[in-house]
């Protein structure tokens, strides 16, 4: 598929979605963050496409929001009012977090395969992707203290509910690195490799396997966990027998299950 800052490339029902600005170390300019966001919009609705890996063309995987990005800020003192000018700048910040929360919106799971760089607006993409793996040499910074900001697009609401919060306030307080094996010894990463091709061939053996299952339940299940995330048990599991009871007889659980009974590979529908 052809879009300008980003390569996708789509095989056995896997879509590859890379950063591809590797001159500017895959920082991202609003025009990219646009095209993200279209392209996770895309994968939603893509019935081709069942599990996105993430990944960086280039040395780095990401670093984040583009400074002359960030000096676009600059341009909401045009306006005179002050309450309009205000205004305008929240307009401008809630375009960026919903830019990030397209990834969550797109049922299909995202896994995130991190090498080199991972800063700033990076950190807060990863945290909406449902796994995340890394290489040896990766690190992993919350770089807006540095800048004077308080990261705003995500990291500080979606990290503490993947690592110890304890550590999420020692990261955005100080912005200090963390190594890809610091990350997988507090569970920031599933797992981290010593190469970038022994990462991506996990990490494509696992986007495969998920690829196999039901379509529909694997869309179900990332409504459930997110679901889960933010609700209590009792209401989550009162949303799940309300989806199961619309989704649960479908074409797919007889699939699987002939499928079981035949000792053979599933054939979903998209």
């Amino acid at each position: 598929m052809d879009y300008k800052f980003f390569k996708v490339i789509i095989e056995n029902h896997i879509a590859q979605v890379s950063f591809n600005r590797p001159k500017k170390a895959n920082s991202l300019h609003m025009p990219a963050w646009e095209e993200m966001r279209t392209i996770f919009n895309d994968m939603h609705d893509n019935p081709e496409v069942r599990v996105i890996v993430l990944t960086g063309e280039g040395k780095h995987f990401c670093a984040g929001i583009d400074l002359e990005t960030l000096m676009d800020i600059q341009k909401h003192n045009h306006i005179k009012c002050e309450g309009r000018r205000r205004e305008s700048l929240r307009k401008f910040i809630l375009n960026f977090q919903d830019t990030i929360t397209a990834l969550e919106d797109c049922r299909k799971p995202v896994l995130a395969a991190v090498h080199k760089a991972c800063v700033g607006g990076g950190v807060d993409i990863i945290t909406a992707c449902d796994m995340r793996y890394c290489t040896a040499d990766a690190y992993f910074a919350i770089k807006e203290i540095d800048l004077g900001l308080v990261a705003d697009i995500g990291t500080l609401q979606r990290l503490p509910n993947i690592i110890h919060p304890g550590i999420v306030s020692e990261l955005a307080y100080t912005g200090r690195k963390v190594s890809g094996a610091e990350a997988a010894k507090i569970g920031l990463a599933n797992n981290v490799f010593e190469t970038r091709e022994e990462m991506m061939e996990h990490v494509l053996g696992i986007a495969k396997m998920i690829a196999s299952k039901s379509p529909l339940c694997i869309r179900g299940t990332k409504e459930m966990l997110l679901y889960k995330r933010d609700h209590s048990v009792k209401e989550s599991l009162d949303y799940m027998a309300t989806w199961n009871a619309a989704m649960l007889m479908s074409n797919d659980l007889m699939e699987a299950f002939q499928a079981q009974v035949g000792k053979r590979e599933a054939q979903f529908e998209g």
